[in-house]
């Protein structure tokens, strides 16, 4: 009797379980009718991501380049052209010219590493600088005319990895500026306290995105470690497949990745690289540089020589994205000069499914 009652038991416990899976999974196609039909995701994750994310993000890294320039001025009653700049004549005025630094920050993401050897992708404009820059005075149709004004040379060029000062400056391993995609590198001088993380979730499809596609980014905006989400909008902006991002942003972002889901998590996929912020560019008139870092009261009027310097308003919400088929392109190009300096971009080897 007692072992017929527990066999009932048991029937009726099954039956449950049987009743509850059966709803659960109704519900759950209720929920989600098209989670899993091969394109990428529209909606909120349904599920916790934050290992994911934080596996993710320990491979994105800031760096910072500074550039030094060196400017030198000549009158416009010396009438100096192109063809009479000389080693000499730069000694000549070189009492008259100052020097100026800049430094610009962005992200980068390891996507080599292996003993001390480091390599990360970026955008272009972060680490590529003018050698030399020339300024030309305004002709009476006020379009440029061949007197040169000034003409800065670059002195020196650094980039650095934010987080391992210790390990010396990178080098640009290769780049597109039309594409505006670099990669960075060095054999790093010592050895980091924590290795590097390397990126290693497969590329998706660019040309898959739609209207509304959920996508994740990390980044440095303004020097802080970021995760944030977005919105695709305008897909297939171009025949590369590039697109916009409705994430707010700010300076430092430039070289994020963005991340699109397909199916759920965590079928997370590489699908672009934060570019450029929208914005408006205008021009002020600023003091000389080598006011530098006295403490000069804004109050007070200034007399001596004024520059013109290039501002930059961001028009926030406005991102654009290079589309992952420009850097997959960009690697295969380069990777067998990058395999013979000891670089494997295993990586962008892994591409992602069609969707069904």
């Amino acid at each position: 009797m007692t072992h017929r009652l527990t066999c009932i038991l048991h029937i009726v416990l099954l039956s449950f379980l049987f009743l509850f899976v059966s709803c659960t999974s109704a519900i759950y196609k209720e929920m989600y009718p098209t989670l899993m039909d091969g394109r990428y995701d529209s909606e909120f994750p349904y599920q916790a991501c934050s290992e994911q994310l934080e596996q993710i993000g320990e491979s994105v890294q800031r760096i910072n380049t500074m550039t030094s320039y060196r400017t030198y001025y000549f009158p416009p009653e010396e009438g100096v052209t192109l063809d009479r700049i000389t080693p000499a004549l730069l000694r000549v005025t070189e009492k008259a010219s100052f020097l100026t630094n800049s430094e610009v920050a962005g992200t980068a993401t390891v996507v080599a590493y292996e003993g001390r050897q480091i390599a990360l992708l970026t955008s272009a404009h972060i680490v590529d600088f003018a050698d030399t820059l020339i300024t030309y005075y305004a002709g009476e149709d006020k379009k440029p005319s061949p007197y040169i004004k000034n003409i800065a040379l670059k002195t020196n060029q650094a980039i650095f990895l934010g987080s391992f000062l210790q390990g010396g400056t990178l080098r640009i391993l290769a780049m597109d500026r039309q594409s505006d995609i670099a990669l960075i590198g060095a054999s790093l001088e010592e050895q980091p306290p924590i290795p590097f993380s390397v990126f290693k979730y497969p590329v998706g499809k660019a040309r898959d995105l739609e209207w509304g596609t959920f996508v994740y980014l990390f980044g440095y905006p303004a020097g802080y470690k970021i995760v944030t989400k977005g919105i695709v909008s305008s897909p297939n902006r171009d025949r590369q497949g590039s697109f916009l991002i409705d994430a707010v942003l700010a300076g430092g972002a430039s070289g994020g990745i963005a991340l699109a889901i397909r199916d759920g998590v965590p079928n997370f996929e590489l699908v672009g690289m934060v570019s450029t912020l929208s914005g408006q560019t205008w021009h002020a008139l600023v003091p000389s540089p080598s006011v530098g870092e006295l403490n000069y009261s804004p109050n007070d009027p200034y007399d001596g020589p004024m520059f013109i310097d290039r501002k930059r308003d961001i028009q926030y919400g406005i991102t654009h994205v290079l589309p992952i088929e420009s850097i997959v392109s960009f690697v295969e190009r380069h990777r067998a000069a990058l395999l013979q300096r000891g670089y494997k971009l295993t990586t962008f080897r892994q591409t992602a499914k069609a969707p069904s």
